[in-house]
């Protein structure tokens, strides 16, 4: 037996990501890159959210039923050993690797890792509980995911978009991925805070830049 929290192999992620494609037309599944990200915001939520709740999404972002006859079951073990990993890291408030890939040349850093906080803004979505929190610590971190996106796609969020305005974009991808990882474990300690005792936080070595 594989234990529940065993990170997905090289091999397993590419099976992953070809049976998400592989799903039938009728549905729109998520990638691997937004699912991390997808992840990541379920498992931000004060209450836990039960599988069958979240996973629905995976197969189809709008959460349409999947065709009869087909299996799901690959998909749904390898997804769960993925949220089983990120829980034990952001409990423990420990360093995880984002499944993000540097694009080509062209690309910015807030570009590829655009599908990641995608796939976190989804969960947002879904389950709305942590935006609806109106608590100041969780403002800087959610501004420097969202600010992955482009302002005009930010409707009704005055006040992240006004702390946005005042960070640097990453510098480099280094920079990209240390900010999302610290992110999600600043808004763990909002949404999910645990005692002194617990796991310390690896650090990042850089927190957002602020414009001057």
């Amino acid at each position: 037996m594989i234990p529940a929290n065993t990170p997905l192999s090289d091999a397993e992620l590419v099976e992953l990501e070809r049976l998400l494609t592989s799903l039938p037309e009728a549905v729109e599944p998520m990638d691997t890159v937004s699912l991390d990200g997808y992840l990541c915001g379920v498992l931000l939520q004060s209450a836990p959210v039960p599988a069958e709740q979240w996973l629905r999404f995976v197969f189809d972002i709008e959460g349409r039923e999947v065709p009869a006859g087909v299996d799901t079951a690959r998909i749904a073990a390898l997804a769960q050993r993925r949220h089983a990993e990120l829980r034990q890291a952001i409990a423990q408030r420990q360093w995880f690797d984002p499944w993000v890939y540097e694009l080509d040349d062209a690309a910015t850093p807030s570009e590829a890792v655009l599908p990641w906080v995608a796939g976190f803004a989804g969960a947002m979505e879904h389950f709305p509980a942590l935006m609806a929190r109106d608590d100041p610590a969780l403002l800087e971190p959610l501004a420097v995911l969202f600010s992955a996106f482009d302002p005009e796609d930010l409707e009704d969020a005055d006040e992240l978009l006004a702390v946005i305005e005042t960070l640097e974009p990453p510098a480099d991808m280094a920079q990209a991925v240390e900010d999302l990882v610290r992110s999600v474990l600043l808004i763990a300690d909002v949404t999910r805070p645990v005692s002194k005792a617990a796991a310390p936080r690896r650090p990042a070595p850089r927190g957002p830049q602020r414009r001057r």
